[in-house]
């Protein structure tokens, strides 16, 4: 079993390492095209943090673990909302842009609540059975599709915040070199991940749901974690919590989309619990931000969070 523990952690290494080399090599090649920094932070690096979570999710599903698949995601936006933001606070208050509070964070509660409506079908629709299946994998994409025009628009309304030579460009081979490395080294990693969660699960006599809501959750959102802590700082608030929001956005409407047309992914009804929680802690995250402070994170405010990705986590271990 430490072996499995020590394969797990060297797996969450590699996927992190390989979304480095994803993010360096597509931002090369952006930056030789001349798309400015914003718009690779809001798409090439956007993507980069979140492909530990595509991987893991495909490949969960194609080993048949679907409550790993969706609870890696479901996991990934509660740590994200509670712990980081929680952490990320507490480094330095949070001050938001407008639109953060205006469109983004409606927008990660709307894709909670579609996920839901997509996901119950025995109680919603009538079906016999419960899944993401195809059809609703295309709508999440259709949403998504909305939330790029939604940050194309963001991009061209935005002032430039191009910084000389932050983004480093390498020759075209090393680009190329670094982006089949990095995915070679997600796919890898992936693989680590979720073959040694599932054994230290079963080992255990731990639920595959609860493996993907808490390590593998907690796993794949560590990018998330250091460009939030960074950020905050750093002091560059607007980055710490919009780099949480988008990825939230981006899970749900793009992984778990790509997720369910690869193969559909039937669905315990148990987890609505999370997807409660996940709805609950947005709606929580926008009362903060309208009260006191408005556009503020405080740090009692982000303890808060915190405190309730604790007690969250301990009921979820205590339910087992």
């Amino acid at each position: 079993m430490l072996l499995a523990i020590t394969l797990l952690l060297v797996g969450f290494a590699i996927l992190i390492k390989g979304a480095d080399f994803l993010v360096s090599g597509s931002s090369s090649v952006a930056k030789k095209f001349n798309i400015s920094n914003i718009a690779i932070g809001l798409t090439v690096v956007a993507f980069g943090t979140s492909t530990p979570e595509l991987l893991v999710s495909v490949t969960s599903s194609l080993k048949g673990y679907n409550s790993a698949a969706f609870g890696n995601v479901i996991g990934s936006n509660n740590f994200n909302l509670l712990f980081i933001l929680g952490v990320a606070g507490l480094i330095y208050p949070l001050v938001v842009l407008r639109n953060t509070i205006k469109y983004e964070v409606p927008l990660s509660l709307l894709a909670a609540v579609v996920l839901y409506i997509l996901v119950n079908d025995v109680v919603i629709w009538g079906s016999a059975t419960n899944e993401l299946s195809r059809l609703d994998s295309f709508i999440l994409l259709g949403f998504f599709i909305v939330f790029m025009l939604y940050i194309y628009r963001t991009m061209t309304n935005a002032t430039d915040l191009d910084q000389g030579d932050s983004i480093k460009i390498y020759s075209t081979p090393v680009s190329a070199g670094l982006i089949v490395l990095g995915i070679g080294l997600l796919v890898g990693g992936g693989t680590l991940v979720v073959d040694n969660a599932i054994a230290i699960a079963q080992h255990y006599g731990l639920s595959d749901k609860l493996i993907g809501l808490t390590i593998l959750a907690a796993g794949t959102s560590l990018p998330e974690l250091a460009t939030s802590a960074v950020a905050a700082y750093k002091k560059n608030t607007d980055i710490a919590i919009g780099n949480v929001i988008g990825s939230n956005i981006f899970n749900i409407f793009f992984i778990l989309a790509i997720t369910g047309l690869i193969r559909p992914l039937p669905f315990d009804i148990a987890m609505d619990f999370d997807l409660y929680v996940l709805g609950a802690s947005t709606i929580i995250l926008m009362i903060f931000m309208f009260t006191l402070n408005t556009r503020k994170l405080d740090r009692w405010e982000a303890f808060l969070l915190l405190s309730g990705y604790i007690a969250y986590t301990i009921f979820l271990v205590g339910m087992e």
